[in-house]
């Protein structure tokens, strides 16, 4: 049985009809991934307090919450956890890649361009539903 390492926050950070993904460095569980920025919450930590301390600590941003998406359960092969996504926008910083090996910002249909973690794939679809919905 996978070790469960609790909830993990992440955010879409949107900026007009773009939005920001990350490279997981080398030598890190899902090397080389895309992924949404975001982090494991702490012990008594807030799903909010942890998406902004990540956020502060990966990318060096401030970030006002738009909405909860739906929580995904994965479980990959040596580990499973509650991927728990916000959609977000910056309010202060410009991102630098504290914490991964590039950034970038793409729309939703260059998503399927980029190698993401499966755990994201539901995030994904439920977010492109969602912005074609307002449209």
């Amino acid at each position: 049985m996978p070790k469960h390492i609790g909830d993990v926050v992440c955010a879409i950070i949107e900026n007009d009809d773009r939005f920001l993904i990350a490279r997981r460095p080398a030598g890190r569980h899902l090397e080389r991934k895309w992924e949404f920025p975001g982090g494991k919450a702490e012990q008594g930590e807030s799903e909010h307090d942890a998406l902004r301390r990540e956020l502060m600590e990966e990318l060096g941003v401030s970030v006002e919450i738009i909405e909860r998406l739906t929580p995904v359960e994965h479980s990959y092969p040596d580990l499973s956890l509650r991927l728990i996504p916000f959609r977000c926008r910056i309010i202060e910083g410009t991102p630098v890649a504290c914490d991964h090996e590039e950034l970038r910002w793409i729309g939703i249909d260059e998503a399927c361009d980029y190698d993401f973690p499966a755990a994201d794939a539901p995030v994904l679809a439920e977010y492109r539903r969602r912005i074609f919905s307002v449209r």
